[in-house]
């Protein structure tokens, strides 16, 4: 007996088309799951190297900057130094100095007139004094005027003593030169050329 098939032609192509679509969409799904889950795995582990690359560039910062700090630590420590070092060379400079100004104090001194007080202040020299007249005062400042160490005299205060006193008091204010040894360079001499006299 022949088999007769009561459902349409049209009816099982559709049901197949479904069945096929709903493979493919799942197909599809199941793609896109395997996309996504592989690209955040990649993109995980590349935010997880870079950290990593963060930590070791955070801590080679933090090493540099300690350093940085030792080194300018370093260099403060070097101008304290230096500045101390500048300060003994003056001093040093300046000891045969003083020796030199009071040997001119006394040079310069002309007769009639003595010293009470002398107070120096880094260049500048405060003197008093009492002198017989005002010509051995002005004796005294040209003296100090032609004094290799001294220089720049000049007369402040003038008082005539009092009790009967004679003469008057001053004070006189003056400079040191700072007098730097000049090396003379020696020039080689030229050979003479042969021939010429002296030789």
């Amino acid at each position: 007996m022949p088999r007769i098939n009561l459902l349409p032609w049209r009816a099982q192509q559709r049901a197949q088309r479904q069945k096929e679509f709903g493979l493919a969409a799942l197909g599809a799904l199941l793609a896109a799951g395997a996309v996504t889950l592989f690209t955040s795995w990649a993109i995980s582990g590349a935010i997880d190297r870079q950290h990593d690359r963060n930590e070791v560039l955070k801590k080679e910062i933090a090493e540099l900057d300690k350093q940085i700090t030792e080194i300018l630590g370093l260099e403060a420590q070097k101008q304290r130094l230096v500045a101390r070092m500048d300060i003994i060379t003056r001093l040093q400079r300046s000891r045969p100095e003083v020796v030199h100004v009071i040997d001119q104090l006394a040079r310069t001194l002309p007769d009639g007139v003595y010293l009470t007080s002398v107070k120096q202040t880094d260049k500048k020299l405060e003197l008093h004094g009492v002198a017989q007249s005002s010509t051995r005062v002005s004796t005294f400042m040209r003296n100090i005027e032609a004094s290799p160490w001294l220089t720049n005299p000049d007369l402040q205060v003038v008082e005539t003593l009092k009790s009967g006193g004679i003469g008057s008091e001053f004070t006189l204010f003056a400079t040191q030169k700072s007098a730097e040894p000049v090396e003379e360079e020696r020039k080689p001499r030229r050979p003479r050329p042969p021939g010429a006299p002296g030789t």
